[in-house]
């Protein structure tokens, strides 16, 4: 085999596990397609690969920037290909995306004088599966495998809002009786006895809203729970995210993008705050100021994706806070911290905004984003402020 077929090889593996849809026949097109073109043209080169490697729009980026780090040095040593695997964070650094740079990356070798590896087999009785540790593993714990698979895994999560009676009437078989359909049923029969209608309230799911902190305390979190937003957006209507660190970020339209990387990638370009100090109070009163009657109408459910750290004085935090509560029917706040067993609420943006919150819940792995689905199903506890009693927070001592 010669070593363009060779490199022709290693570049559809290397697409493949970017997440392409290559196989075996895509290695052979790929060979047939390089035959047919001049090679030494690269523009040639390149479309006759594009032509039979990419088959959806979104993968036109990723074919782009693979085939620009693969091909501009077949030859070069690993070493230049694993600086390309930066931190697992957003926004990713001009030049690859992370599904490149990993594909990209090789297998670390093993370290001098380490004996080889002995596979021990257990029963798999007694042992817990990949899954099972990989749901209660903290995001900030995770490697980049494992990052994949908890994105995918998240992806998967059914987030349905428990539904809210609206104003308008629908027909039902059973329920309240609909007077005027029953009179018009009866003139269309000149007066003879007609069946009785009935009508119920129209259910409809209410808007969900999400503000997700974006600040340097937030790292892996913020990054899980944005591609967690990003499935959500696809699968339901009237999804509404908002990224605050220093300023406010309507990542809506954003996140809308059908592929997740690419729309990670594009909010690392647009958001000029990530990573930065947070000012939890400022960003409340802006979104209070310019969004909430947009987006908090017909019963909205609103998810604080914090830490509660903030710089802004507790008055205004508070103030805002108390706010954003009245405006909508509910107020969750997800705060990782409280993966901690001994977390006390002894900061002051926590102590500002405990008391203005339906119920305060842990967001740090995928259990506690099944939990969140499972909360956001079920009827809210009955009482002022009755779902706050089952937060996990303990007073401060």
């Amino acid at each position: 085999m010669s070593q363009l077929a060779r490199n022709i090889l290693g570049f559809v593996r290397i697409l493949r596990a970017a997440g392409l849809p290559t196989g075996p026949e895509s290695m052979l097109a790929a060979l047939r397609a390089a035959e047919a073109v001049d090679v030494v043209v690269r523009d040639q080169f390149y479309w006759a690969l594009h032509a039979v490697l990419v088959h959806r729009p979104e993968d036109h980026q990723v074919f782009d920037e693979a085939f620009g780090l693969f091909f501009r040095d077949p030859g070069a040593p690993p070493e230049a290909f694993s600086l390309l695997m930066a931190a697992s964070q957003v926004p990713r650094p001009p030049g690859a995306s992370r599904r490149v740079s990993e594909a990209l990356r090789p297998p670390a070798p093993p370290a001098a004088g380490t004996e080889p590896e002995v596979r021990v087999e257990a029963v798999a009785a007694l042992a817990f599966s990949p899954d099972e540790l990989l749901r209660t593993r903290d995001f900030e714990q995770m490697s980049a495998d494992e990052v994949r698979r908890a994105r995918a895994a998240a992806a998967r999560i059914d987030l349905l809002v428990r539904p809210v009676r609206t104003r308008r009437f629908q027909p039902w078989p059973r329920g309240r009786l609909d007077l005027p359909r029953t009179i018009r049923d009866a003139m269309r029969t000149f007066g003879d006895v007609a069946p009785l209608r009935y009508r119920r309230r129209r259910l409809r799911q209410p808007p969900l809203v999400a503000l997700c902190d974006i600040s340097g305390s937030m790292g892996r979190y913020s990054e899980m729970l944005l591609a967690f937003l990003h499935a959500v957006s696809a699968t339901r209507p009237r999804v509404h995210t908002f990224l605050f660190g220093t300023r406010l970020t309507n990542a809506t339209r954003t996140l809308r993008h059908r592929d997740v990387d690419q729309a990670l990638a594009q909010l690392g370009r647009e958001v000029v705050d990530w990573g930065g100090g947070t000012r939890l109070g400022a960003c409340l009163h802006e979104f209070n100021r310019a969004w909430s009657r947009r987006v908090l109408a017909q019963g909205a459910v609103v998810l604080l994706i914090s830490d509660g750290l903030d710089r802004d004085p507790t008055a205004l935090l508070a103030a805002e806070a108390e706010r954003l509560h009245k405006s909508c029917r509910r107020l969750l706040w997800l705060n990782p911290l409280l993966r901690w067993e001994g977390f006390e609420p002894r900061a002051q943006g926590v102590r500002a905004l405990l008391p203005h919150v339906d119920e305060h819940r842990p967001v740090h792995n995928l259990d506690s984003l099944e939990a969140l689905a499972r909360t956001l199903a079920a009827p809210p506890a009955r009482g002022p402020r009755a779902a706050r009693g089952n937060t996990p927070v303990t007073g401060p001592r």
